[in-house]
């Protein structure tokens, strides 16, 4: 492998080289592949440092059920506040940027709701840039936003978050490469090790292209299947806009998640 910097001219041409075979592979009759190759060439970094070994039973596939009370959630439903899923609101002030609403339902591969789910979110600031130490892109912080949130499920599935659009910002995969504007997803089962992590991005961002990570998944109705829809009845007049977008557990419409399944 070169160690000079890839341009974004090579990265998208091995993002082509990619999709080709695999509408070979359906075309010789192939099945959907739903998830993305944990050894993604044009993902570079990924490929540096996903799991080469298979993954380590815990719990009670390791044949010690009480091992999963160990690592089990320690939250419940007392311990998701009210304003927990708002995250305009847990500061002294607003925080910048456009007003957003996300909603949707958290469903199982047979359509039915996911009730009492917990679900958390984590994004960058309408500037592109994460409260974090490790994040040092040279766009301003937003002392009035954090970034994250959490909410349960309500009897029908459904959950909600009200926050501001994230921006997009630059990372080190290749030269000049940029992520689409995206919310971080992450929904615990039972164990802690039982954990969905996966992100929500937004309709028309012009950097779906160029971004080897959406572009993992392969599949196009699988990686469509990342992309909320506006909904302009979710929209609240003179405040913020609306955005929709279902969580499929499993199943043939199952949402991507990051760590495979």
């Amino acid at each position: 492998m070169s160690s000079r910097p890839l341009t974004q001219g090579q990265i998208s041409a091995e993002i082509a080289d990619e999709r080709a075979a695999y509408a070979k592979r359906r075309a010789d009759g192939g099945v959907a592949e739903d998830h993305p190759d944990r050894g993604y060439a044009p993902y570079r970094s990924s490929v540096l440092r996903h799991p080469k070994r298979p993954l380590v039973a815990a719990g009670a596939a390791a044949g010690d059920p009480e091992a999963v009370e160990l690592s089990g959630p320690v939250f419940g439903v007392t311990d998701v506040t009210a304003l927990d899923h708002d995250l305009t609101r847990q500061h002294q002030a607003e925080p910048l940027g456009e007003r957003i609403k996300v909603t949707g339902r958290v469903l199982d591969r047979a359509g039915r709701p996911v009730r009492g789910q917990l679900v958390e979110i984590w994004q960058a600031n309408a500037s592109g840039r994460y409260a974090h130490q490790r994040d040092d892109h040279p766009a301003p912080l937003d002392p009035n936003f954090t970034g994250v949130g959490r909410t349960l499920t309500g009897d029908d599935g459904t959950y909600e978050f009200v926050t501001i659009k994230p921006g997009a910002y630059p990372w080190r995969n290749h030269i000049n490469a940029w992520r689409p504007a995206h919310i971080h997803f992450s929904l615990f089962g039972p164990a802690f090790t039982q954990r969905l992590v996966t992100q929500m991005y937004f309709p028309g961002d012009p950097l779906f292209a160029y971004d080897p990570i959406l572009q993992s998944v392969t599949d196009d109705s699988a990686r469509q299947r990342l992309v909320a829809t506006y909904d302009h009845d979710l929209s609240t007049p003179e405040w913020s806009l609306g955005y929709r977008w279902d969580i499929v557990l499993d199943g043939p419409a199952a949402t991507w998640i990051e760590e495979g399944r």
